[in-house]
């Protein structure tokens, strides 16, 4: 029996979100005069092809193009589906996402090959890979008809070539994983944690008290939300600046610091953290 549960919501004039159980992923889709935008595809085919008939069962429009908000495979395995799907559509990313995303995508691919386990291993290495045909360094512009659509690179955070989705009009703001509502941000090995408040800080000038925030997971979120997390992050990157500046030694540092987050969720940002600091910040033990 067919799947006709209606999952993209309106979250602002023609703005819609669609919350997937698998990763707790968002889609969303921006509505214009000439079509539809589509943010992020999800991360297998299989599942693409789930998200694809969602965006016929809602029936706004035509889709006419493609966002990825960064490199993660979680945000751009459905690209090959879309286009097999829907037409031959631009995909949008930033110079560093589509430069990476073939490297990032060998190590899922890989990793993936030997979690023999894995409930969907099947479907992701299945996926066929297709990158972004259409990039930009800062901020690009997009005519969706009778509304404009600003991608910008605001930093990096998440990964070097994180972009966020403005919608002015709607005061929608599509944060990608900078922002996360289902867990913690996640700071993985690609992750820049002493960068990510100061990326926030641009991504908060870019909002009013009532923007309309959609995280990469999650449910939808504020303004107070995003400051909150952003408050969060800041006080991971002052610890790892202390800690450094005092000469606790990096094997020390996820014991020695206080952390607002559980420490088995730091251990990349601690040795990031460390790594990234120029070489005048740290006290270096003497040999």
């Amino acid at each position: 029996m067919p799947d006709d549960t209606p999952r993209f919501t309106e979250v602002a004039p023609r703005v819609w979100v669609a919350h997937y159980d698998w990763m707790h992923v968002n889609i969303t889709l921006v509505g214009g005069a000439d079509g539809l935008l589509m943010v992020d595809t999800h991360g297998s085919a299989a599942q693409a092809r789930v998200v694809a008939d969602d965006v016929r069962r809602l029936g706004a429009g035509p889709l006419t193009g493609l966002v990825n908000t960064h490199e993660h495979w979680d945000h751009h395995f459905g690209n090959a589906t879309m286009v097999e799907q829907f037409g031959d559509l631009p995909i949008h990313a930033t110079d560093w996402a589509a430069e990476h995303m073939e490297v990032s995508s060998a190590h899922t691919f890989e990793h993936y090959e030997q979690d023999t386990d894995h409930p969907r291993r099947d479907e992701i290495l299945a996926t066929t890979l297709r990158l972004p045909t259409r990039t930009f360094s800062s901020v690009l512009q997009l005519d969706l008809g009778d509304r404009a659509v600003e991608l910008i690179h605001p930093g990096r955070g998440h990964t070097a070539g994180d972009l966020v989705v403005r919608v002015p009009d709607a005061d929608v703001l599509l944060g990608g994983d900078l922002v996360e509502e289902s867990d913690p941000p996640f700071i993985g090995d690609d992750s820049w944690p002493l960068e990510w408040p100061m990326t926030l800080d641009l991504v908060i000038g870019l909002m009013t008290d009532a923007t309309v925030v959609v995280p990469g997971h999650g449910k939808v979120v504020d303004k107070a939300f995003v400051q909150d997390q952003r408050a969060e992050l800041g006080v991971i990157a002052e610890t790892i600046r202390d800690l450094a500046t005092r000469g606790v030694p990096q094997s020390e540092a996820l014991a020695a610091g206080e952390w607002p987050w559980e420490r088995e969720r730091l251990a990349s940002a601690v040795r990031l953290g460390y790594e990234h600091l120029p070489r005048s910040q740290k006290r270096l033990p003497l040999i």
